[in-house]
């Protein structure tokens, strides 16, 4: 009895070559399709490999998988190649629309004026942009981390810190990735805390106008930088970025301060004697 035509990778290879092959010409679904190109290409070349040797009947199939195959993957890379040029389109019209938006200046001399870039606002308070966002950061609260928490460092000092964003303008807020960086008195990076007893409550999806959204950050702060930190947020495309800075905690030595060179005792032995002290 003669055995069984082994067709299964010659079917397998034309199925996954048209997949690839429709799925390449669908925007944004390339690498899927790159993916089952590959697949389809090996498939089909071990297949063909088979029906040379006689051990499957259907060369036709798995040659046809094998080029639909390379069709995917062509047209997976041409998808890359797209997208790529896409995206570098779109950031460069939206820092070009920025640009012209912080040339062309307010429309209404009225209107609120956020605070220059270089100057940050103190904790506590709020920053306003020109089209009626608002983010207002509180001052930093200290707490004790939990049994579980990470990147809590022995000897710092845990902090949390709420962040409340309102959207007082027309168009709606896209708040996905917008986070705080903070930085210590001694300009280094501080690190966040991750705590299910003090959990980090992340800013999501839109904010809508007339609605409002509040984040919550944790971190670790060395005692020698907690004199004066700087948290800075992005809150998109479009907007200058906005600054705080104060204390880490009511008491905190500022290290600016600190720094500050007093005078020896001898000059001030000088001084009373000229006064005739």
């Amino acid at each position: 009895m003669a055995p069984q035509p082994q067709n299964g990778l010659g079917v397998a290879a034309l199925v996954l070559g048209i997949i690839g092959a429709l799925l390449g010409i669908v925007p944004f679904l390339f690498w899927i399709s790159g993916a089952l190109g590959l697949a389809a290409l090996i498939l089909g070349l071990v297949g063909h490999g088979r029906a040379r040797r006689g051990q499957a009947t259907n060369k036709g199939m798995a040659l046809a998988g094998s080029i639909l195959g390379g069709v995917a993957m062509l047209l997976a890379i041409v998808g890359l190649v797209v997208t790529v040029i896409v995206v570098k389109k779109v950031a460069h019209d939206v820092e070009e629309r920025r640009k012209s938006a912080s040339s062309t200046g307010p429309a209404d001399s009225a209107a609120p004026q956020a605070p220059k870039a270089d100057e940050p606002v103190p904790f506590g308070e709020t920053w306003e942009y020109e089209d009626g966002l608002r983010i207002t950061v509180g001052k930093p609260e200290s707490f004790e981390p939990g049994r579980y928490a990470v990147g809590h460092n022995d000897g710092d000092l845990a902090i949390q810190v709420r962040i409340t964003i309102v959207n007082g303008g027309h168009e709606p807020v896209p708040l996905v990735g917008v986070l705080p960086f903070v930085k210590d008195a001694d300009g280094a990076q501080v690190a966040s805390i991750y705590d299910t007893a003090h959990p980090t409550k992340l800013f999501s999806g839109t904010l809508k106008p007339g609605e409002r959204a509040e984040g919550q950050f944790t971190y670790s702060v060395s005692p020698k930088g907690a004199g004066k930190l700087r948290l800075t947020i992005y809150p998109g495309a479009g907007y200058d970025r906005a600054e705080w800075d104060g204390p880490a905690q009511d008491g905190a030595p500022d290290a600016t301060a600190s720094a500050t060179p007093s005078a020896s005792p001898s000059s001030r032995t000088d001084e009373s004697a000229k006064l005739g002290v």
